[in-house]
């Protein structure tokens, strides 16, 4: 189990800086964060259930309030607060961000997105939020 040592939330520069008892320290965007937020909102409920996330280039994160000793919960602007980041999963999203940023790009063409372009603000899913019946509520 990896134990941060630092946390830091850098607003203006929209990153989470993070530094862990092995030495390793990261600084993750808030977006690549709210992307792969671990919310079964963003997750679904199983593999290639996944809600692709797009326009989150300027998220900003509000808050961020620890859960017991293992986790961290954010608040992004977009109202977005359920998901539960773990010290593993943060270390996993530092680690290997070059990855996590070209699978991310890949899904966003895969879905129509030319480029970086499905992360502009405001950008929204061809038939979006209508197919998400059921669990994605929206408040």
């Amino acid at each position: 189990m990896k134990n941060p040592t630092g946390l830091t939330v850098h607003s203006k520069s929209r990153y989470l800086e993070i530094a862990f008892d092995d030495g390793a320290s990261f600084d993750i965007p808030f977006e690549l964060l709210r992307v792969y937020s671990p919310s079964a909102e963003v997750k679904g409920h199983g593999p290639g259930q996944e809600v692709l996330q797009v326009g989150k280039r300027d998220v900003a994160m509000t808050n961020l309030e620890p859960v017991g000793n293992y986790a961290v919960k954010p608040t992004f602007d977009d109202g977005h607060n359920s998901g539960l980041y773990t010290w593993d999963y943060l270390y996993d999203l530092g680690a290997r961000q070059e990855h996590h940023w070209a699978d991310y790009l890949k899904r966003l063409e895969a879905a129509g997105f030319p480029g970086d372009s499905g992360r502009e603000p405001g950008t929204v899913l061809p038939g979006g939020p209508a197919k998400a019946g059921g669990c994605g509520h929206h408040h």
